[in-house]
């Protein structure tokens, strides 16, 4: 039996991947089904989660597990956060997937997304989030050379296909939760480790009706804004004005990137 921990936060809680009967499912279940028949998943994923929510939480639950393999995609709310602290980020991730492999698991990493880029913000915001994910990644490529983890790059070109996210641009959808499943099971297969079949990229779920998608951004995705206002959007003003204010070589003026 082989037995599959998912740390992390609601991407890994499959948000963005709902089911027609209630509940989510997402890219590690979908994974965790390719797998061979007798593996045993473990979904300790939570919404919101952050690295430290990982890391004194979710990390011992899964350490009592005893796993074979472990999944740690987590970061991306940190972020967002006016106590963005990358030092502290990598030490903490690194403390993580220590104590998984030292466990004997094998851990699945990855290059997350810039946020900047999928939500089509401004330059003067984009540009500073896009360093913060910078370091974020840099932190993970390390950890991921250090301690030999299966290690995919979810940041590059195709990663920001349209189809590949929901309505709020922050979860993907069943297709992009799909890509992510199936990153993870070639790069699995191709280190050698046992995979029954590839998940499949096309949707197999009706997709979302327009009505269905506004009405949940105008509840379930504005209630996601208004829990993190009061810390998310000051410190997108402050980071704004930072990138306004940054002295610049003679001759160029402050602005959206052209």
């Amino acid at each position: 039996m082989i037995r599959f921990a998912a740390l992390g936060d609601s991407v890994t809680s499959g948000y963005g991947d709902p089911m027609p009967g209630g509940g989510w499912r997402g890219w590690a279940a979908l994974l965790a089904e390719a797998l061979p028949a007798d593996t045993s998943f473990h979904n300790l994923s939570s919404s919101g989660a952050r690295v430290a929510d990982v890391a004194e939480r979710q990390l011992p639950a899964a350490l009592d597990l005893r796993p074979h393999l472990a999944s740690v995609l987590v970061g991306m709310n940190d972020t967002l956060r006016g106590d963005f602290d990358p030092d502290d980020l990598g030490r903490r991730l690194d403390d993580v997937v220590a104590a998984l492999s030292a466990a004997g698991a094998t851990v699945l990493t990855a290059r997350l997304p810039d946020p900047g880029r999928m939500f089509g913000l401004p330059g003067v915001i984009a540009r500073p989030l896009g360093r913060r994910m910078a370091a974020l990644n840099t932190a993970f490529d390390e950890i991921a050379l250090r301690y030999a983890t299966i290690h995919v790059d979810l940041a590059g070109g195709s990663a920001y296909t349209r189809t590949h996210w929901s309505v709020d641009r922050l979860h993907p959808s069943e297709v992009g939760h799909r890509f992510l499943a199936y990153r993870f099971a070639t790069a699995l297969q191709e280190a050698g480790h046992p995979v029954r079949a590839l998940p499949g990229l096309a949707a197999t779920n009706p997709v979302p009706t327009l009505g269905a998608r506004v009405w949940w951004m105008a509840t379930k995705g504005n209630q996601w804004l208004l829990r993190r206002s009061t810390d998310l959007l000051p410190t997108l003003f402050q980071l704004a004005a930072r990138e306004w204010l940054a002295p610049r070589p003679v001759g160029t003026l402050p602005g959206p990137e052209r």
